[in-house]
This record gives structure tokens, C-alpha cells and sequence, in this order.
């Protein structure tokens, strides 16, 4: 299979089950944004030297590509028919999430204040993709909000920018990097 096709030369692509649209059109412009996600975690992944969290990020991006799939497949009942080898995400990836935080937040200190992102390059990456997850998930909501979406998938991703902040701070404890807290007073000093 060749890397190009030449079919989206002209602004369009193909949904799951063959519907063509702009790829400017919201359900692109959802799942483009997962998908930009998955290459920021892969990114944090590869500045990482903790094999736990690595692996933790590896299982978020498999799953990254099934939420892609739901995402690039419209709910309506023709393309559902079309496309129904493509599995739905089910709110039981969501609950993996919150025992993932529970279990990383077991081995931090309860947060007194806001932090600066930041800390170690992997850590650091881990934040950026936060905000690329939380770009998604308003990508999503506003898709939601013109077509049925899988009501799963914005409670995975909201879960997955918390995980991702809590991996985050975990990776700074576990290379013994301090959190630097957020001060109004150095806010004002800097301006």
C-alpha cells in the first residue's frame, strides 16, 4: 500500500464506511486533534526512563487509535452498517484512567497549590500533551454539539488529561525534580 493516494489533493478525505468531507469539517478536525495527541504522548513516552509510566503511555496510545476510530466513524445508522468492525469506546476505558490517577496519586503529595508545568523533558512533554488532550476534548464537545458522538469519548478524554497531569508530577518525584509552585506575587514581579 502506497504512503500517498493522491484522493485528498483537493481538501477531502474519507470517513470509516467511505462518506467524503472537507478536512476541515468538525469530525476531521476532532479526531486530527486525537490524533496529535497520541504523537505528543509518544513523544513524552520516548523522554521517559520510568518503564511503568512508559508502558501506561503505550496502552493510552492503542487506545488513542480506537477513540480515532469511533471518532472517524459517524454514529448514523448507513455508515454504522459500513463500518461495523470499528469498536465504540465504552466507558470501562474511562474507569482504567481513574484507577491509574488513584494509583499515581497514592505516591505524591496532595497538591496545596497550582504548579508551573515543567520538571524533567519527560514531564514537561506529559503537560504538553495535557493541553493537546484538553484541546481534543473541546474539539469533541463541539463536534457533539452538531452530530452524535459517543458519549464515552469525552469522558475518556477528560480522565486523560487528569492522568497525564498526575504522570506528570509522578515522573518529576520519581527523577527527585521539585514542583515549582505557581506565586501571584512572582506573577506580578514578572510583569
Amino acid at each position: 500500500m502506497k504512503i500517498y493516494t493522491r484522493s485528498g489533493d483537493q481538501g477531502q478525505t474519507s470517513l470509516f464506511g467511505g462518506q467524503r468531507v472537507s478536512k476541515a469539517d468538525l469530525r476531521v478536525e476532532a479526531y486530527g486533534t486525537v490524533d496529535e495527541l497520541n504523537a505528543a504522548i509518544g513523544l513524552a513516552e520516548s523522554l521517559i526512563d520510568d518503564s511503568g509510566i512508559s508502558s501506561q503511555l503505550q496502552a493510552v496510545q492503542s487506545r488513542l487509535f480506537g477513540l480515532g476510530s469511533d471518532l472517524a466513524t459517524p454514529r448514523a445508522s448507513g455508515s454504522e452498517r459500513t463500518a461495523s468492525h470499528v469498536q465504540r469506546v465504552q466507558e470501562a476505558w474511562a474507569k482504567g484512567l481513574e484507577d491509574a490517577i488513584d494509583q499515581a496519586e497514592s505516591e505524591i503529595e496532595a497538591l496545596s497549590s497550582f504548579i508551573l508545568p515543567g520538571g524533567t523533558p519527560g514531564a514537561a512533554a506529559l503537560q504538553v500533551a495535557r493541553t493537546v488532550c484538553r484541546r481534543a476534548e473541546r474539539r469533541v464537545v463541539t463536534l457533539s454539539q452538531e452530530e452524535d458522538v459517543t458519549p464515552a469519548v469525552l469522558i475518556y478524554l477528560n480522565r486523560l488529561a487528569d492522568l497525564l497531569f498526575v504522570l506528570a508530577r509522578l515522573a518529576n518525584q520519581r527523577a527527585g525534580i521539585a514542583e515549582t509552585p505557581w506565586s501571584s506575587y512572582l506573577n506580578r514581579a514578572a510583569s
